[in-house]
């Protein structure tokens, strides 16, 4: 069957697509509002990146076990909901005249638990809602949204702080959540309750997803390189809306198409990634992705305020380009090769690994923004992007064009 008939997918995609609009509107707002409005320094802009993914570091291995014995699809809407209520508190203490920034670290803190939830579990239900055969399909339409909710976002974003304010703004976000719980709510899918073995403990499940990410010859260094992709993506989150805003005096709006404008990379990644698959295969997809677009992250110090902001849109649209074509490639790779009984765990280990870097990326981009300034900052994060492939370069995978039938050893 095809996707665009899957009633099941198509509602999954539509409550993906709205959740992540949301999202990239408080990541721009969020900042604005700590930067402009609160006064955070490059230190505490860090802390804010920091606390946003922290909670992979948190919780995403026992996350991993739990969505491996339960059924996934209700726990995604309980943090829905979650992240409703959190973000919601936002706008309304700021209407009291008493929101702080260790309100918006607890908030985003707190919301990063439900996204891990809810990421764990939309990547473990896919599976189970299209079957193997519809992963790479799925995965491309899931990215394609997901980089135009990263693209139309910034822009909605920074026309709506410029508009309304950035408190004002995350309210959208709120009001997404509560629509994409409504869109899970209304699919058939029913998942069957894990079988699930007493004897066995957290502790031992956890160490068992590990055991198998770290074990595996091509999803060690898969996670390797996307965790060094991530850790110099946090560097440059922490640093790019404060660079734009306070050394070039760019306002609210021209960031938000700066940064849109850099987004469009991700969704012209999306729309070729499938023929990037069909022309190299997924394992030289994983491969050459990154190794090609990463120099030209080069070109983002360069940037200078009016025609020179197009260096930055450049060099993001890099980034975005590569990150997602090697994504969707590396994420289906993911789905096939694990067995279902695992996948949870799987998914979880890989977000605990890679995405745990992003909150340490955040700590050290405030810490070298303050110490190199902003700009320097940006060289040294264009330089890791560079660097972050070799891990996939030096692996079994340059030597496949497709999955294997037997996993090769290292």
């Amino acid at each position: 069957m095809s996707l665009w008939r899957h009633r099941d997918f198509l509602l999954l995609w539509a409550g993906e697509t709205v959740s992540q609009v949301g999202t990239m509107v408080s990541h721009l707002a969020l900042p604005l509002l700590a930067a402009t409005s609160l006064g955070a320094t490059a230190w505490e802009m860090g802390l804010l990146v920091a606390a946003e993914r922290g909670a992979f570091l948190l919780v995403g291995l026992p996350a991993g076990v739990v969505m491996d014995r339960v059924r996934r699809r209700p726990v995604m809407i309980a943090a829905d909901l979650v992240r409703f209520v959190l973000f919601a508190s936002i706008p309304l203490a700021w209407a009291l005249g008493v929101l702080t920034f260790a309100q918006l670290l607890v908030v985003a803190l707190l919301a990063g638990v439900a996204t891990v939830f809810f990421d764990v579990g939309y990547q473990s239900v896919l599976p189970a809602v299209v079957g193997r055969a519809g992963l790479v399909d799925g995965n491309v339409k899931l990215e394609s949204t997901r980089a135009a909710a990263e693209t139309a976002g910034p822009a909605l974003g920074g026309g709506l702080v410029q508009l309304v304010g950035a408190a004002a703004a995350v309210l959208l976000d709120a009001v997404t959540y509560l629509v994409s719980a409504a869109f899970l709510l209304r699919m058939r899918t029913r998942e069957a309750v894990p079988a699930r073995d007493p004897a066995r403990s957290l502790r031992a499940d956890m160490a068992q997803g590990l055991r198998y990410v770290l074990g595996h010859p091509l999803l060690r260094p898969i996670t390797l390189c996307t965790g060094t992709a991530n850790l110099f993506s946090g560097v440059l989150a922490a640093v790019s809306v404060l660079f734009l805003a306070r050394e070039l005096g760019q306002p609210p709006a021209v960031i938000g198409l700066v940064l849109a404008a850099g987004s469009v990379g991700g969704v012209l990644g999306a729309l070729t990634a499938g023929r990037w698959i069909r022309g190299l295969g997924q394992g030289r997809t994983v491969v050459t992705a990154l190794l090609v677009t990463g120099p030209v992250a080069l070109v983002l110090p360069l940037t200078t305020p009016g025609a020179g902001l197009a260096w930055f849109a450049l060099g993001m649209a890099a980034v975005w380009y590569g990150g997602v074509v090697y994504n969707v490639a590396q994420v289906s790779f993911r789905q096939s090769v694990c067995p279902d009984h695992l996948l949870g765990r799987m998914n979880a280990s890989i977000r605990f690994l890679v995405w745990g870097t992003i909150p340490i990326g955040g700590l050290l981009g405030g810490a070298l923004g303050e110490l190199l300034g902003l700009r320097a900052t940006l060289l040294v994060t264009a330089v890791g992007m560079v660097l972050s492939p070799v891990w996939v370069v030096a692996s079994p995978l340059r030597r496949l064009r497709d999955l294997p039938d037997a996993v090769p050893q290292a």
